[in-house]
């Protein structure tokens, strides 16, 4: 009996192990986010003019309802080579951003840091396309992640990115369990091995380049767990905002709201990998924008800081 216990629970921890390394990436994504977020500032690289504008999330749908769209349609009509094409440049010149951001403080002339994150930018999308294993789309997804996250989040207040990302909440659960086109843009993009996931191997002798991840919408075993870029994303964009626009009472320019955001999308996540380890596609952003937004508001109520909304 005590045999069958010990593998019954080494089986289970093995399963776990996955999900342990998808909160570790969260944490990962929001912590570098975080510290990105001052060069970011420092280089001048917003992706808004006015923080509190409330219009900036309604603009940020719209873009990304349009982006998703244009992917849809060169799905269907099979133009495979030039969503290659289309999400390459765009991953491209977010690595510029993000590489220019960090040679800024070390460079005096910025046409040679631009010059030089123009290089980097490029070395990084060769290597990804190159080359998409998993642990080489994962390490430089973590990069891509924490640059992307501190951009908006030095560039939306608090209470633009609370819609933002109640706004992506909802439109994640429709696109996923009513209109199902979220599923069908995530099988598209991951036949191509597009590097915009994370990917996080089941077993040992995975190789994202050899196995893929299999068919999203059925019920069979798979040989990795897959979370989409943007599920990691969102929720870091509360976790700098928060540290950028409130005052920094604990270590690496964090505060307690900050904090509470951290450990609210650790909870959201959680309970998504619940989900998901029924094997069935599931909607990231509504446990996990659920969870951040949550835990910021205890942090808030913790210390006080309401006076975001003066704003209102």
């Amino acid at each position: 009996m005590a045999v069958y216990i010990l593998s019954y629970l080494s089986m289970k921890l093995t399963n776990l192990i996955p999900f342990f390394g998808i909160l570790l990436m969260l944490l990962i994504v929001e912590t570098g986010a975080v510290l990105f977020a001052p060069l970011m500032k420092s280089a001048g690289i917003t992706a808004f003019e006015d923080p509190t504008s409330l219009t900036d999330p309604v603009i940020f749908i719209v873009i990304m309802l349009a982006f998703t769209l244009f992917l849809l349609v060169l799905i269907r009509a099979n133009h495979l080579k030039l969503i290659s094409a289309v999400i390459g440049l765009s991953i491209w010149l977010t690595f510029v951003y993000i590489f220019q951001a960090l040679v800024f403080p070390l460079l005096s002339d910025p046409l040679l840091g631009l010059g030089l994150a123009v290089l980097l930018g490029a070395l990084a999308s060769l290597l990804l396309y190159r080359y998409p294993e998993w642990y080489v789309i994962d390490g430089l997804g973590l990069l891509l992640g924490a640059g992307v996250a501190a951009i908006f989040g030095v560039s939306l207040g608090l209470l633009p990115v609370l819609l933002l990302l109640l706004l992506l909440a909802v439109y994640d659960a429709i696109s996923v369990y009513r209109t199902k086109h979220m599923i069908a843009l995530a099988e598209g993009v991951i036949g191509l091995k597009t590097p915009i996931l994370f990917v996080v191997p089941k077993k040992r002798d995975y190789s994202f380049i050899r196995d893929g991840v299999g068919d999203l919408g059925g019920d069979g075993e798979r040989g990795a767990f897959i979370i989409g870029m943007g599920d990691l994303i969102m929720p870091s964009i509360l976790v700098v905002s928060a540290a950028v626009f409130l005052p920094a009472t604990l270590p690496l320019g964090l505060n307690l709201p900050a904090l509470g955001a951290m450990a609210g999308s650790v909870v959201g996540l959680a309970v998504l990998l619940w989900f998901v380890n029924t094997g069935k596609p599931q909607a990231g952003l509504p446990p996990l924008n659920g969870g951040t937004i949550l835990g910021f508001l205890l942090g808030c109520a913790a210390t006080g800081a309401w006076a975001w909304l003066t704003l209102l």
